[in-house]
């Protein structure tokens, strides 16, 4: 099957419970901790710089966004997890509406896109949502994105420190700037079963 993105479009923002999900298209989730670069990463994915909204603005994103992707399949985009500066209201509805979707709804998900930037290395909200993940039976793939900003001196050590906090899952070195492990992704998305 050839691997390749050849339609994206953004169809619709939710916060909860809705009828596209019911469609029976595959879901990818991508999800992260705010300013990891989730909106880039699917950019780079689809080979277009504005299909998701990237804002300097961590938080921005407060609701689950659907791009329909080759008319076959969905990616999810959800909202950043973990940041500090945004109301401790709106801290609080992200993260309702992050554990409705993945826990709640009864939604499957094809695959879950764990993004974390290599450049700080996993948080202690990436390791709960890893955790909650794995409990949940949820086929996860780490990406971690950023690589650019790693120093090639820090790279192994700091490999070898994501590998032990977030277990047993597949990581992808991954630069959404730099266009470096969008063929792996991509590989791993249409490997995963979606069609």
């Amino acid at each position: 099957m050839d691997k390749k993105i050849k339609s994206a479009q953004f169809i619709k923002g939710v916060v909860g419970k809705d009828i596209i999900f019911e469609d029976g298209l595959p879901e990818i989730a991508f999800i992260g901790r705010s300013n990891t670069g989730k909106s880039s990463v699917i950019n780079s994915l689809v080979g277009r710089g504005n299909l998701a909204k990237i804002s300097s603005y961590p938080g921005r994103t407060q609701q689950i966004n659907l791009f329909l992707i080759n008319n076959a399949f969905y990616f999810v985009d959800l909202p950043g997890y973990g940041y500090a500066k945004v109301p401790n209201e709106i801290k609080d509805k992200i993260r309702e509406m992050i554990n409705w979707y993945f826990f709640d709804s009864g939604y499957e998900q094809k695959i879950v896109v764990l993004i974390i930037d290599a450049n700080a290395g996993p948080t202690k909200s990436d390791v709960e949502a890893i955790l909650a993940l794995d409990e949940r039976k949820k086929n996860t793939i780490i990406v971690a994105n950023k690589i650019d900003k790693l120093k090639k001196t820090e790279y192994d050590d700091q490999f070898k420190k994501i590998k032990e906090l977030m277990g047993d899952h597949k990581i992808i070195p991954y630069s959404a700037k730099n266009k470096i492990g969008v063929e792996a992704l991509l590989a791993e998305i249409f490997d995963g079963g979606i069609l």
